[in-house]
């Protein structure tokens, strides 16, 4: 496979707190059952979910020259994500989520560090040539880079690659506005999850935000979480089902469908059916482990569950 993707985004590291019996309150204590310190940042574990599938992916971001900076980088190598475009920053610091995990979702606080710095101009464009897909994810945190990606875009498409965005979710509750709109019409792939598509499209449900973004973008996949997720094919809703797994933390489960999805589709040429069950499955076994990576299966993985699949 001679295919190459480009993941540009966030690197952090993730404290992944479990078993929590609630959300804690001001003035009390609650005592949780496990701790867990791992790579995190959306985009970075989409990577590392290509990566795990067989493809061959190198990330673009900004850490800081600090601890948390080596050990999230040292993570991501290891996982066989190329490093020769990550920018390591003297004076600042690496970007850390707190992840409070409950068995059916989870409560996030992100110190942003350096995330939301990556620029345009920290981007050697003259790299493009050299790939097939370009992803960008957590649009809404890269606050210095959103007035640059149309520029990025076009360079890329001008280069000859398809081109995915992930936005994840706006902090701010703001939702891009028209620069957001003006930029779905760049691009190939557009992965948002069900709460976003509607603050994005302005209405109340998935399946109107989904036609209401199809006719922006040439391509919507909504992830629905455990209702697993659902795309237009020829103007009729197409719905991917869920799998039934045990589960044990959904950190990253959406950067590991948003993996499946490009793998499937933009990199093997999959139908689009087939490739929203190759990404449930995808996002489905990545809840197996803690953290966004530990349980990122192979692509034997995938399609043994998707030979023997119970759908929820």
């Amino acid at each position: 496979m001679n295919k190459k993707i480009l993941v540009v985004g966030e690197l952090n590291a993730d404290v992944i707190v479990n078993g929590l019996p609630s959300l804690p309150m001001l003035g009390q204590e609650i005592l949780a059952d496990g701790l867990h310190v791992v790579m995190g940042g959306s985009s970075a574990i989409c990577a590392a979910g290509l990566a795990r599938l067989g493809a061959k992916v190198d990330f673009l971001g900004k850490v800081g020259l600090d601890y948390y900076g080596d050990f999230a980088a040292g993570q991501l190598q290891q996982l066989n994500v190329g490093l020769e475009h990550l920018i390591r920053k003297e004076n600042a610091h690496t970007g850390v989520t707190i992840s409070l995990t409950y068995p059916r979702d989870r409560a996030m606080i992100t110190y942003m560090g350096c995330i939301p710095h990556l620029r345009l101009a920290d981007i050697e464009t003259s790299i493009l040539p050299g790939y097939t897909h370009l992803h960008v994810g957590s649009y809404f945190l890269q606050q210095e880079l959103q007035a640059g990606l149309p520029e990025l875009f076009r360079q890329a498409r001008q280069a000859g690659l398809t081109i995915s965005l992930d936005t994840g979710h706006d902090p701010d509750e703001e939702w891009g506005r028209s620069a957001l709109q003006e930029l779905l019409a760049d691009v190939d792939i557009f992965l948002p999850n069900a709460d976003e598509a509607c603050a994005i499209a302005g209405v109340g449900d998935a399946e109107t935000a989904l036609q209401k973004l199809s006719n922006q973008t040439k391509l919507v996949v909504v992830k629905c979480g455990s209702s697993g997720a659902m795309s237009l094919d020829n103007g009729q809703i197409l719905h991917g089902p869920s799998f039934q797994v045990k589960m044990v933390d959904t950190t990253g489960a959406g950067d590991s469908f948003d993996a499946g999805f490009i793998y499937a589709y933009a990199i093997c040429d999959m139908p689009l059916r087939k490739a929203l069950y190759f990404a449930n499955a995808c996002g489905a076994l990545s809840t197996t482990g803690f953290g966004g990576t530990a349980a990122q299966p192979g692509r034997e993985q995938v399609e043994y569950l998707l030979e023997n699949k119970t759908i929820q």
